[in-house]
């Protein structure tokens, strides 16, 4: 087995039930878009060319290589790269108890609706960015998913993403589909590559295990978006590889990455941009939402945890024992690893506003070699005690340090009872050296 590496609180299903009506209804109505690198781990595939400045906190790029994806303009991103044309084979999307189609994967019976068609949460198809010294709406502490691949880094404002939960893309010359279920409080970054096939993706309407269902484009093959793995059509038992994403503050993203590239909200489709459609949903004493499978009670469902992934397994480590101790250091499946909370990030799923949201902090999991020993030196600022090298959440060195950046670890930030329902005997991190 391998790592992979202030609002009152209202009912959930009242809450979701209004959001899915209305995504359906905004479907109709608005326009239309015309627009890993180890055996045993999933890691970024190369670590960024970034050099720390002398300001504290800050990390600036090698003037030599440009934050593009192209490496030599850095006013523009990448080419997109164009997916695999349609097939024509059975599909599960539309015709799930086709007898041509292999045995499903999971009961077909627990996939269930979520009220509305495929594509009525429309994905994103190679949107534009924008250079993150252009972004003036976005706050500081507004949550984003940060993503690094070849050193091309981008920034999904999770208040566009909330509204699209998908988007097909080219990173660092890497066909990649970024997506983020509200229900699970999870994201995920996908290389879309299956064998000889680059796929594109879709929202299918449905759920399973109060997560996004998504389905490909290419052969309407249904996949989890908690697992990556297709468990119905044409390409059941598919699975996906991983890219390391981060869920952090927005100002950490612009520190880390001046030249970076932020998702922008012209993306041609009418949306409420930065208002939250789910309030309060993620309330400590909530429910999930069209959850039909038991529930473990060693923690409360709507507890926020971060999960690292291994083969068929899971381990957890509780959000608020990371947050009391900041660092926390485990292994899993015998590999070390350490797991870092930064507090200042807003909760996407609590206050109508998302910038007000509540402080729900950002958290990086990464390797943890022989000898490196962290300890916060400041919020959101972490020291290694045998050389004195300091971190931001993201992994990166700061100050004047040559230190090298540290390994990110694919992992989630998510709830409970999501994890549990995929692997019910998921470990869970009790102390600081789990």
């Amino acid at each position: 087995m391998r790592v992979k590496v202030a609002m009152p609180a209202v009912s959930p299903a009242v809450i979701v039930a209004g959001v899915i009506s209305s995504v359906a209804i905004i479907a109709v109505a608005s326009c239309s878009s015309t627009n890993t690198s180890g055996d045993s781990i999933a890691t970024s595939a190369q670590p960024s060319n970034a050099m720390p400045d002398t300001a504290a906190g800050e990390v600036v790029d090698d003037d030599s290589a440009f934050e593009s994806g192209q490496g030599s303009d850095p006013t523009t991103t990448a080419a997109p790269i164009p997916s695999s044309q349609r097939e024509d084979v059975p599909s599960a999307l539309r015709d799930r108890d086709n007898p041509d189609l292999p045995a499903p994967l999971v009961d077909l019976a627990e996939i269930t609706t979520g009220g509305v068609p495929p594509d009525a949460i429309p994905a994103l198809e190679d949107p534009d960015f924008e250079q993150v010294a252009d972004v003036d709406w976005l706050a500081e502490r507004e949550p984003v998913l940060a993503l690094n691949v070849n050193d091309d880094a981008r920034a999904y404002p999770l208040r566009i993403m909330t509204w699209h939960e998908l988007v097909n893309g080219t990173v660092g010359g890497v066909p990649v589909t970024i997506s983020y279920c509200p229900l699970c409080n999870s994201a995920v970054a996908y290389d879309r590559r299956v064998g000889e096939q680059i796929l594109d993706f879709g929202t299918s309407g449905e759920l399973y295990n109060s997560s996004l269902v998504m389905y490909d484009r290419q052969t309407e093959s249904l996949w989890s978006h908690f697992t990556g793995q297709a468990v119905a059509g044409h390409l059941t038992g598919s699975q996906l590889d991983f890219l390391p994403i981060q869920t952090v503050r927005f100002g950490d993203f612009v520190a880390t990455h001046p030249k970076g590239w932020v998702l922008s909200q012209d993306t041609g489709y009418a949306r409420r941009y930065g208002f939250n459609p789910y309030v309060g949903y993620d309330a400590a004493d909530g429910t999930p939402f069209l959850f039909r499978g038991a529930l473990d009670d060693r923690l409360a469902p709507m507890t926020r945890v971060v999960a690292v992934r291994q083969v068929d397994s899971y381990t957890v480590v509780p959000l608020e024992l990371l947050e009391q101790h900041r660092v926390v250091e485990f292994t899993a499946d015998g590999v070390d690893l350490v797991a870092l909370f930064a507090p200042g990030t807003a909760s996407a799923l609590d206050s109508s506003t998302i910038s007000e949201g509540k402080d729900v902090g950002a958290t990086g999991v990464f390797l943890r070699p022989a000898g490196l020993s962290l300890m916060e030196a400041a919020d959101g600022i972490f020291e290694d005690s045998s050389t004195g090298a300091t971190y931001n959440i993201l992994g990166k060195p700061i100050g004047t340090t040559t230190a090298p950046d540290l390994t990110p670890v694919e992992h989630l930030d998510t709830f409970w009872f999501a994890v549990a329902a995929f692997d019910p005997d998921v470990e869970i991190i009790t102390g600081l050296n789990g």
